[in-house]
């Protein structure tokens, strides 16, 4: 008896339990009914976020980008634009300043070149055979290698043993035109700082026992000068 009294009592617990769910309502969660109004929803008022330290009316900073910025780089370029006109000035300037330089040495070369040939010449192109050692050592003086030792090998085996055999006398000088100056007779044919070339027309007036009498020869001499720390100097002569 016992024992179908606890049967009963569970199968109504669980009855009790079928009915409650029962009364339980539906719910779809998945599906959304429309709900028709006169007006548009109103919309819920949403309050500002307070913020730490925030400060009324503050502008947002803007957010620096990366690289340098434009108001940076004009100035330098315009630096190395400026640079770059400065070192082109100072260019040209320098090349100015070396052209007047050259430009006013090679005036000088010319002038002085010139005066040097005029000097040299009759003292290189004479002789006398009865102080020979004496004018050669004074043409010497306006020489310089490599005509110098040319010369002086020219003047020891071949001038100088004819000379005192046949007493020959040499005496050149710069020649004269008609109705102009010595200097009409030497002309700069080029010219640089430190080189010129000069042409000079020479009497040359000849005596020995060989001929009867003083021969007079019209030469044409190119003398080539160099500008050396003792002064110009004859570097070359050549017999036109």
């Amino acid at each position: 008896m016992a024992n179908q009294n606890v049967r009963v009592a569970a199968a109504a617990r669980a009855a009790s339990k079928r009915a409650a769910k029962a009364r339980r309502p539906i719910s779809s969660p998945t599906l959304t009914v429309p709900v028709e109004s006169d007006g548009p929803e109103p919309k819920p008022e949403s309050k500002p976020e307070s913020k730490p330290n925030a400060q009324p009316n503050a502008q947002p900073q803007p957010k620096p980008k990366s690289g340098t910025p434009p108001h940076f780089r004009r100035p330098a370029l315009l630096t190395a634009a400026l640079a770059t006109l400065v070192l082109a000035g100072l260019t040209a300037t320098t090349a100015l300043g070396l052209q007047y330089r050259d430009s006013t040495r090679t005036t000088e070369a010319r002038t002085s070149a010139a005066a040097a040939a005029r000097k040299a010449a009759p003292a290189i192109l004479s002789y006398d055979y009865r102080h020979l050692d004496t004018d050669f050592a004074t043409a010497r003086t306006h020489l310089t290698p490599p005509f110098l030792d040319e010369y002086t090998k020219t003047t020891t085996t071949v001038v100088a043993p004819t000379a005192r055999q046949y007493q020959g006398v040499v005496k050149a000088t710069i020649a004269k035109p008609p109705g102009a100056d010595a200097s009409a007779s030497v002309s700069v044919v080029s010219a640089s700082p430190d080189k010129a070339v000069i042409l000079l027309f020479m009497n040359q007036v000849t005596t020995s026992t060989r001929i009867s009498g003083p021969r007079v020869d019209l030469n044409r001499v190119r003398m080539t000068l160099v500008r050396t720390p003792q002064g110009w100097k004859v570097s070359a002569v050549d017999a036109l």
